[in-house]
């Protein structure tokens, strides 16, 4: 995991993980908002769709709802090239404005590396370098589980 600072008030971070899965099957989950309570770990332990998107149910447009009740964050999906880029913005639920993620899937071998980068502008004055580091060490963790499950279940 790297920590990166942006410029112009703007905070970034980069995550990456390597999974022994296909692209094809790490991007199917990624891809599948209601499945990442199975594997996002324990801050997510609900995920569906709040709308679908084209192409359905999570292409552009979709927002996946993901979270432990009462407390969610709703994530737009703005682009969608399968196996090999997602990106996503979130409307709401975290401390931030004009937060977008790109997760890029790599042959690696037999497998995927798996980048995911992110930048944003914290909505707290002053609290950057500490909502980066906490959401860079989430990113993180999704990254991992992510990368664990697809290999342990295709």
């Amino acid at each position: 995991m790297s920590n990166v600072r942006a410029v112009a008030g703007m905070e970034a971070f980069k995550v990456d993980a390597t999974s022994s899965a296909a692209p094809e099957a790490v991007f199917a989950l990624l891809a599948d908002g209601p499945s990442w309570s199975r594997w996002a770990g324990p801050l997510i332990r609900r995920s569906t769709w709040a709308r679908e998107g084209r192409p359905p149910p999570g292409g552009v447009g979709a927002v996946r709802k993901l979270g432990v009740p009462p407390v969610y964050s709703r994530e737009e999906i703005v682009e969608y090239d399968p196996p090999h880029r997602l990106a996503y913005t979130i409307l709401s639920g975290q401390p931030v404005r004009e937060y977008r993620a790109d997760v890029r899937l790599r042959p690696d071998g037999d497998g995927t590396r798996i980048e995911w980068a992110a930048s944003f502008r914290p909505a707290i004055p002053g609290t950057g370098r500490f909502v980066r580091w906490y959401l860079a060490a989430i990113v993180g963790g999704f990254a991992r589980r992510l990368a664990a499950y697809a290999a342990a279940n295709s």
